[in-house]
């Protein structure tokens, strides 16, 4: 997806508001099991269809919890624009991450972002702060909420004499 760029003043503006929804996803068996093999962490609730059905109460098996988490960065590229004359963006961290309800595979996904701080830095990082929630279709409770902290290297306006 191709979406325009926004220029600082106009992310300034948008401090408190949410900024995006992404579009939803699904969460197949087949992006679990990559997961716990980029992971090696196989557990039964994760990547055994039949014994989840069996021993859990979710009647199938769930996605990892930072697998719902991972896709966030895809989430983002797929809703928020570009930061104009940004040519770098990394992740910094959360400050707050709640896991609140299993994704059962097959379920459908989205995010919702608000921007809820914004630092200018004179070195020409800008850090965005973005309270994020996934939700889960036709369920109350979200998959996860979150404070998630970007960085995006703008490089600095020169004077010119």
């Amino acid at each position: 997806m191709s979406l325009k760029s926004i220029t600082l003043d106009e992310l300034q503006a948008n401090l408190g508001k949410e900024v995006g929804v992404s579009p939803w996803r699904t969460v197949t068996q087949r992006m679990i099991d990559q997961f716990a093999d980029a992971t090696d962490d196989h557990q039964f609730i994760h990547c055994d269809p039949d014994r989840a059905a069996a021993e859990t109460p979710f009647g199938g098996t769930i996605a990892h919890g930072f697998l719902t988490l991972s896709l966030l960065s895809a989430m983002t590229f797929d809703t928020l624009p570009s930061l104009e004359g940004g040519s770098m963006g990394i992740n910094q961290g959360f400050e707050e991450l709640k896991f609140v309800a299993p994704v059962k595979t097959g379920s459908r996904i989205r995010t919702r972002f608000v921007l809820s701080g914004l630092k200018i830095r004179p070195s020409g990082w800008i850090q965005a702060t973005h309270d994020v929630t996934i939700e889960i279709e036709d369920q109350k409770k979200p998959a996860l909420t979150a404070r998630w902290l970007t960085m995006t290297f703008v490089e600095p306006k020169r004077e010119t004499a």
